[in-house]
């Protein structure tokens, strides 16, 4: 039996010291960090079986309720009021800014329109002309005819031109004709609107004055019209009388020619009667009168401007010489 302490620390033993030194050494020297790595790369990765579901951790997103909270509520009201707020005060702006406009009459400074000529041509637009904006909608239809039946008038006089170049091609005597007819052309077309602009004036403002203008003149220019139809020997026009002497000189193209233009003439003249008419039922429906035709017009004379100065300066120059 050994006489050693059973309670002596075990690895104070000088043969476990050196069993152990040696083994940490042994193992020191043949420790390689690289060694793991390598075994690591070189193992394949395990697969897990397809058969198994991948093991899911619910997001915290997930498992959130999809609706919103009081709170987000609250928020989302108050964007809401705060945008219709930023919205009526931007209509009220532009109220308050068109209210300025109108009481500065920047509304009524309308721009001409019309006839439309392009930017580069010299000349500019004579007058402003909005059917949907002037007229009202009973009366927009008769407008409308009156217009074309100005540009007919307008084509029928361009086309004259060359029916009397034809005719005076056939013929030299009717050298005048030719000449006039260029006249006609320049002189009537912008001067037929005096009887389209007092009834769209007329229409625009119900006056009893433009109406009367426009019966005075459109009963003129049906006597106008009349004439070219008939078309008198040199006179400018190609109508029903110089078509006949064409055709005595046996020269039947040319005479046909002038039979369309006697028969376009003829149409016009039948057109205009007929608008005539129609414009005078309107009036007659529309409480106008001829005593309210005399108010208005004196009325816009005491208005105008030149005869404002002229009375005035009539006043002073009576009470300086009293």
């Amino acid at each position: 039996m050994s006489d050693a302490n059973p309670f002596s620390d075990p690895f104070a033993d000088q043969s476990v010291t050196n069993a152990t030194a040696t083994s940490q050494q042994s193992n020191l020297e043949d420790y390689n960090p690289f060694a793991n790595q390598g075994e690591a790369k070189s193992q394949p990765a395990v697969m897990e079986p397809t058969g198994s579901p991948p093991a899911y951790s619910p997001t915290p997103a997930a498992t959130k309720d999809s609706q919103p909270t009081p709170q987000q509520q609250a928020v989302q009201g108050q964007e809401e009021l705060l945008r219709r707020q930023e919205e009526l005060e931007r209509k009220a702006e532009e109220l308050a800014q068109r209210e300025r406009q109108l009481n500065a009459g920047a509304v009524n400074a309308r721009a001409n329109n019309w006839p439309p000529f392009p930017t580069w041509c010299p000349f500019g637009p004579c007058f402003y002309q909005d059917f949907g904006l002037d007229i009202p909608l009973q009366s927009q239809r008769i407008i409308k005819l009156l217009y074309y039946s100005w540009m007919f008038y307008v084509m029928i006089l361009f086309l004259n031109i060359f029916a009397s170049l034809a005719i005076f091609i056939v013929d030299t005597e009717y050298g005048v004709g030719f000449g006039l007819a260029i006249l006609w052309f320049c002189l009537f077309s912008p001067c037929s609107l005096c009887w389209y602009r007092p009834a769209y004036n007329a229409f625009k403002s119900d006056s009893s004055f433009w109406f009367f203008f426009y019966f005075f003149i459109m009963f003129c220019q049906v006597i106008t019209s009349f004439i070219m139809a008939i078309g008198i020997t040199n006179s400018g026009y190609a109508g029903l009388i110089t078509a006949l002497s064409i055709i005595q000189k046996q020269n039947i193209g040319v005479a046909v020619i002038a039979f369309v233009m006697a028969f376009l003439f003829g149409v016009n003249t039948i057109l205009e009667i007929v608008l005539l008419k129609k414009v005078h039922s309107i009036y007659r429906t529309s409480g106008a009168s001829f005593e309210k035709a005399q108010q208005e017009f004196a009325s816009g004379v005491m208005k105008n401007p030149g005869v404002q100065s002229a009375a005035t300066q009539a006043a002073t120059s009576a009470l300086n010489r009293n």
